[in-house]
């Protein structure tokens, strides 16, 4: 590879951020991304999840036409983009916006300033989104917006970032710096941020924000590319292995020569994004772009349809379809087009859309049956194919195209026709007829991005009967797909059945009652009743307005069109908004410590932005370096008797495989207070995810394959069955000790409470799954050998002090031969705690036995399969209670599965108790069981036990309302603590009694977010709406925190500068600028003379096991706290040793400046280093923490989604150290609640395997299933002298509160259920009813009544 300025024929040209390169030679299957990381400096784009589905390596793609002499330019995901597809193109990274040198992007200053960048990994694919749809409003012909915005909508600067995913946010704060650029915006609908104060004025707000100027736009395409001069942009195809044909003829050609090759693996690729789905195992060794072929390029228009070639991308036929009413066509056929569109919309994201191609995406339903929206869509509406074979070139009817064998390698599909209806079946704007279509799709993210349960696309010609008031039905045309079956499927006998009946109540019956046993899903699919629901749910949706509205309009003809096109929007009234409605941040602003107290912006934030902020992965790789990846048990418990590589890996790079009989000292790959787990399995594995052995090779990408391809000789024979349960741990007695000092006391006398009480239910059930970290960074680490037997390790982890013990023992070397680095992580919630360690051992492993460095970056599928996650759990729990609803007695026996090692499990049960005493229980008496299982070792995930223990509370109490049948908040509001049950049931972390602020919480947020009348609206609504059912949830939490020793170092050098060296680790938690904060307040106490802002002369530097010792674990919220107190004893320490150098200098010279004093006092010798170790006071290093949210939720009871309208949140911070960052973990946290607790399915296989391995069946929150409305105050609770500064923890509590959308869902559901039993007629049975975590779709829907839509119908027949 070499960047030159001459032209070589034939090379692979391209520019990145304006640079030209120029490729002599490179793998056809290299990525984009795999060049923009290793070949060149720019480390904006990340790697996350590899699929297309995170939006991590997003850049903007431009390409030159020469012909119309413009630009376009477009999002793709980097990851996936083929190198060679990008000949003669212009890509810009973050980087290409701007920088720390030539200054920052008013995106990258914007993101910052609204506080939109926490762990900072997701944010640079997030301003590239941004950039790209700012780009491309400005080629739109809208007018000209005020100076400082641009033209695009706030729906669009939404919309943007619907296909990227952060963790740490709770995307709210991202919103708000998107919709800052849009022209429509209401500058007061903006969030909280650090440019203006509540109150400015819009003038000030406008000259606050970083000015956004689009003439000074950024040049995608530089002028060099367009001035090269070659007679084709066409590459070599024997240098690169890359086919280009531009006819037909060249194609037929080509694809006979595969035929007739000897082995040789072929792929031809549009966009290759068919590899985030199915990935390649192997590398191909040749690649045919059809992109260049005209006939698969073009899109034409007449008046017997729309033809669109195979080739053209997604976003270019929604493009199309969306531009059909230009044409001077029927409008009411240009909706059918439009709807085809739309719904085209929610298929993956812009950035795959923009390179997947249409024809691509029905070759991977045809040939690998994937569940495409797109194939059920278009057989619905009869499209066409045409397709080549050899000579031999044909016209199909897509229904055909499915159904026939798959397509070999020498079949293209050249392309699509979508005929004209409207002309096909005579239907004008005279007639009395009219053509309904509407088109449907259940999927756990209402943008898309996410793979549909079902989807379907109905139909119908409809006209008015001549001998009744009825409407008669004919032409039916009814496809569904995507639920279990080989490719969609249409409803023929429905079809049949319909064609022309009267439409009525009982023809709907009838036709429903086909139709469940038309779509039958296949064995083994998920969820099977739910999807055959679902297809009678868009049927009867389909047809409901007609049996409704029966009417004719004045003019003879049927009720207009639009209201027969739009069936789905006639069910209920209202609709919900899409987009995210104004929020309101409440903070109360501390000046009394300042800058502590100050809401600045996250230190670091701008360089995240911009991609300069370097993750471990972003450490170039040093000479030599090798790369590793770990072969995984795919077993509960074998022998195993060998591994064999396939002979191909070791010709592909392949090193070294490393196992457990290379470890020089012990077989130790983590270690903790609780004891040590093994790097590699022994001769036995005992679960499925367990680390065999280690490949190392050339590149990551060899290593992988080598990993992927490896073989496992496993032999179970002999062997007692593993323990793959909670109840088989107990069976076989199977448990880790927890240490008598960390085992909860008992609170109260149990039997004396139950004695007490008027009711009592006995020995309910409740089963918990477990929930994957979804850190953007995957587990990384780079080992690097050094002189006299030591090394280096660079760790993404948020112990590197466990880490440096556990590789010292594993090498066999003295502690101080090791050094491990850790300056930033990529997102980290537990899971780059112990999970972390042995990830950096085997590197270091490695690294020690090769005499060479090793890294490894671990692609998303193994860090699933390893990660362990949160605790799954079964409790049982018996509960006493008066008739008024006061609870006596609880009592609960809680099984953990903790997995095969212990890790961090013993901590469970005391962490759990913490969180179930939030309510006044009378008395608690408990039994937890942690069971050693064979599964992966589970480990602490924020709010460890805390997040389970929540909603284990909060059943009880809905559980305890139900069975009284009395309002549940009444429930609540009996059960919260007094001051005196507080200090009963938490003893010594009760604190002061105005301390306890979660009465004043409870009232304050009934009135600020109008609980009742709220409530009184939802009933309202409720009985207007059959289909759908609001249910308004409130709930406290009381959640125990406690402090760690930690260390720190303050070093003061010879310019004035201050350097801080911490033990706790930069997750994105904010806490380098919390302890910045902090060390500018203490050392500004000297009071010197134009100190001005003295936090510039801060610098927080990386962490260093050397350096600083003692680091402990970064984890329990607390971190941030004590890490400032540490600080802050130094900082004290410094300016004792400064004051009397400061009073003799100003006897001298009367003002002192800073600079000044510290060169006197470098001369004369003061230590101008401190380093401190702070341990917190028994008496109060542990405290509670409190906090109340009221949540909103809107249930489909006809597809079970559930949208949560609105969550308004009070949380007392105490006096918080910085309000910014503190809001940004309370919505955050709040969001990854949500996730648990509504979608986040980690499942495994029976034999403990993850299945849910990627982006594709793992579905963490996105921007468009968080609170529509979301509202956060931070509550200022005054002094709290036990407190550093008097402030609080923020990190985990705040996540329990989204246990309110969950009990929210669960009221709307019983509002559902009651309806259901009015239809059945049956008598009121026992309203009790468990909804699980999560609450998925499936989940609610079944819950709601998988047969309602017959219920009701059989309702009205009878």
């Amino acid at each position: 590879m070499e960047q030159s300025e001459s032209t070589v024929n034939n090379s692979l040209v391209f520019a990145v951020n304006g640079k030209r390169f120029e490729v002599s030679t490179i793998h056809p299957s290299t990525t984009l991304l795999e060049f923009l990381r290793s070949h060149t400096p720019f480390k904006g784009a990340k790697l996350s999840c590899g699929e297309g589905g995170c939006g991590a390596c997003v850049v903007l793609l431009s390409k030159y036409n020469p012909v119309l002499d413009q630009v376009d330019d477009f999002t793709v995901s980097s990851c996936l983009t083929l190198l060679c597809s990008i000949n003669g193109c212009s890509i810009t990274t973050t980087e290409g916006l701007g920088n720390t040198k030539d200054g920052f992007h008013p995106i990258h200053e914007r993101f910052s300033g609204f506080h939109a960048s926490q762990c900072g990994f997701c944010t640079p694919g997030m301003c590239m989104s941004l950039f790209s749809a700012l780009v491309n409003a400005e080629k739109t012909l809208r007018p000209e917006p005020p100076l400082g915005f641009s033209k695009l909508k706030v729906s669009e600067a939404e919309t943007a970032i619907a296909g990227n995913l952060c963790r740490c946010t709770g995307y709210r704060p991202i919103a708000d710096a998107c919709k800052s650029f849009a022209a429509n915006v209401d500058m007061e609908d903006l969030g909280f941020n650090s440019f203006w104060r509540k109150g400015d004025s819009k003038e000030v707000k406008l000259s606050s924000l970083p000015l956004y100027n689009h003439s000074d736009e950024i040049c995608t395409f530089p002028q060099f590319l367009k001035n090269e001069t070659r007679s084709t942009l066409l590459l070599d195809s024997s240098r690169y292995s890359w086919y280009n044909p531009v006819t037909i003829e060249e194609l037929r050609s080509l694809l006979g020569f595969v035929e007739d090759g000897n082995g040789t693996r072929v792929k031809v690729v549009v966009g290759n994004t068919g590899m985030g789905y199915y990935k390649e195992v192997e590398n191909y060794d040749k690649y045919i772009d059809l992109r260049y072929i005209p006939e698969l390029s073009v899109i034409r228009r007449d008046n017997t349809g729309i033809s669109i070639g195979a080739a053209v991308t997604i976003s270019k036929a929604i493009e199309a379809l969306k531009e059909c009413n230009q044409g001077g066509f029927h409008t009411e056929e240009d909706m059918v087009y439009k709807k085809i569109a739309d719904h085209m919309e929610k298929v993956a994201s812009g950035f795959i859309r923009n390179s997947a191609s249409l024809g691509g995406n029905l070759v991977m339903a045809q040939r690998n049956h994937f569940p495409s929206d797109i194939a059920t869509v278009l057989l619905a509406v009869g499209s066409t194919v045409n397709i080549i074979t050899g000579l031999k070139s044909e016209e199909l009817t897509l229904e055909e195209f499915l159904r026939r064998p798959e397509l070999d390698s020498k079949s293209i599909l050249i392309s699509i026709k979508i005929p004209d209806w409207y002309r096909i079946m005579g239907i004008s704007s005279g007639t009395k007829m009219n053509l309904l279509f509407e088109t449907y799709r259940a999927a756990p993210r209402p943008l898309g991005n996410a793979l549909p349960y079902l989807n379907a696309a109905l139909m119908a010609k409809v006209s008015r009967c001549t001998t009744s008031n009825g409407i008669i039905v004919s032409n039916c045309r009814f496809a569904f797909g995507a639920y279990g079956t080989k490719h969609p499927m249409r409803a023929t006998k429905v079809e049949e059945f319909l064609t022309g009946k009267v439409l009525s109540v009982g023809v709907l019956c009838e036709a429903v009652k086909l139709l469940k046993g038309s779509v039958v899903p296949d064995d083994g699919t998920s969820s099977p009743a739910y999807r055959s629901s679902l297809a009678v749910s868009f049927l009867f949706e389909f047809f409901s307005h007609l049996l409704e509205a029966n009417a004719e309009s004045p003019d003879g003809c049927m009720n207009g069109y639009s209201t027969l096109l739009s069936p789905a929007k006639q069910l209920d009234d209202g609709k919900i908004p899409t987009l995210l409605s104004p929020a309101k941040q409440g903070v109360e602003l501390n000046r009394q410590y300042h800058p502590v107290g100050d809401p600045i912006a996250k230190s670091g934030a701008a360089i995240q932005a911009s991609g300069e902020a370097v993750y471990v992965d972003d450490i170039p790789s040093p000479t030599n370096c090798l790369h590793g990846a770990f072969i995984y048990s795919t077993k509960p418990f074998a022998q195993v008797k060998g591994i064999k590589l396939r002979p191909k890996s070791v010709g592909d790079g392949v090193s070294a495989l490393i196992s457990f009989k290379d470890i020089p000292g012990e077989n130790i790959g983590a270690k903790n207070r609780f004891g040590t787990e093994p790097l590699f399995a022994d001769d036995f594995t005992r679960c499925a995810g367990q680390y065999i052995a280690f490949v190392v090779a050339d590149t990551q990408k060899h290593a992988d394959m080598a990993a992927n391809l490896a073989v496992v000789d496993y032999d179970m024979e002999n062997l007692e069955p593993p323990i793959l349960s909670v109840e088989e741990a107990v069976r076989k007695s199977s448990f880790f000790e927890v240490p008598s000092i960390l085992k909860p006391k008992q609170v109260g006398d149990f039997s004396k409470g139950m004695a007490e009480a008027d009711h009592k239910i006995l020995s309910a059930e409740i089963k918990l799954g477990s929930q994957y970290y979804f850190y953007m960074e995957t587990q990384t680490a780079l080992a690097v050998p050094d002189e006299d037997n030591c090394i280096v390790v660079y760790s993404s982890i948020q112990c590197p002090e466990y880490a440096h013990g556990a590789i010292a023992r594993c090498l066999g070397i003295p502690e101080h031969n090791v050094r491990v680095i850790t300056r930033r992580v990529g997102g980290g919630f537990g899971g780059k705690a112990i999970r972390a360690m042995p990830v950096a051992t085997a590197c270091a492993l490695a690294a020690y036995k090769l005499h060479r460095p090793v890294r490894i970056y671990m692609n998303r599928k193994t860090d699933m399969i390893i990660a362990g996650g949160r605790h799954p759990m079964k409790v049982t729990y018996s509960v006493g209670f008066k008739s008024d609803g006061k609870i006596t007695a609880l009592h609960l026996d809680i099984l953990i599965n903790a997995g095969i090692a212990v890790d961090v499990s013993p901590v469970m049960p005391q962490h759990m108790l913490g969180a179930l005493k939030n309510y006044d229980w009378g008395a608690l008496s408990f039994d937890i069981k942690l069971c050693k299982t064979n599964h992966s070792s589970k480990s602490a995930m924020r709010a460890p036990g805390e997040a389970q223990a929540t909603f284990i509370s909060e059943a009880v109490i809905e559980h305890v309302a139900s069975t009284l049948s009395v309002d549940v908040d009444s429930v609540r509001s009996k059960n919260l603590h007094t001051f005196n049950s507080l200090i009963f049931f938490f003893e010594g972390s009760a604190g002061e009694p105005f301390e306890y602020t979660l009465p004043s919480i409870w009232d304050k947020l009934a009135k600020s977010s109008s609980f009742k009348e709220r409530t009184e609206k939802i009933k309202q609504f409720n009985m207007c709406n059959k289909w759908r059912k609001r249910g308004i949830s409130r709930v406290p939490i009381v959640h125990e925190v406690s402090l760690r020793p930690t260390p720190g170092k303050v070093s003061i050098l010879s310019d004035g500068s201050v350097a801080v060296e911490v033990g706790g680790i930069e997750l994105g938690q904010g806490l380098w600028t919390k302890v910045k904060q902090m060390a500018a307040f203490a050392l500004s106490s000297i009071r010197c003379d134009g100190m001005g802002d003295f936090l510039e002369k801060v610098r927080v530097i990386q962490s260093d096991t050397l350096s600083l010792i003692q680091g402990g674990l970064t984890a329990g919220s607390t971190t941030s706290e004590s890490t400032c107190e540490a600080i802050r004893l130094c900082c004290n320490m410094l300016v004792e040793r400064l004051i009397p150098i400061k009073e003799k200098l100003q006897e001298e010279m009367g003002s002192v400046k800073w600079g000044t004093l510290i060169l006197q006092a470098q001369s004369q010798a003061v230590n101008l280093s401190a380093s401190s170790y702070y341990v917190p006071d028994f008496s109060s290093m542990r405290y509670l923490n409190y906090g109340a949210a009221v949540s909103e939720v809107e249930v489909n009871l006809l597809t079970g989604e559930t949208t949560i309208l609105q969550s308004d949140i009070i949380y007392d911070c105490g006096q918080s150290l910085n309000p910014a960052v503190d809001l940004g973990q309370i919505e955050g946290a709040f969001v990854q609640g949500i996730g648990f607790f509504m979608l986040e399915e980690y499942t495994t296989n029976s034999d403990g395997l993850v299945v849910t391995k990627g982006t594709w069946t793992y579905k963490i929150p996105t921007i468009d299933t968080i609170p529509k409305r979301f509202n956060v105050e931070i509550m200022n609770s005054g002094q709290h002298k036990k407190r550093v500064l008097s402030s609080k923890a923020s990190g985990e509590p705040p996540l329990l509160l989204a246990v309110s959308v969950h009990c929210a869902t669960r009221a709307a559901i019983r509002e559902a259920r009651q309806q259901l039993l009015r239809w059945t007629g049956l008598n009121k049975s026992d309203s009790t009813f468990q909804l699980e975590v999560p609450a998925t779709m499936p989940v609610v829907k079944k819950l709601c009544g998988l047969e309602n839509v017959e219920n009701y119908l059989q309702s009205l027949l009878s």
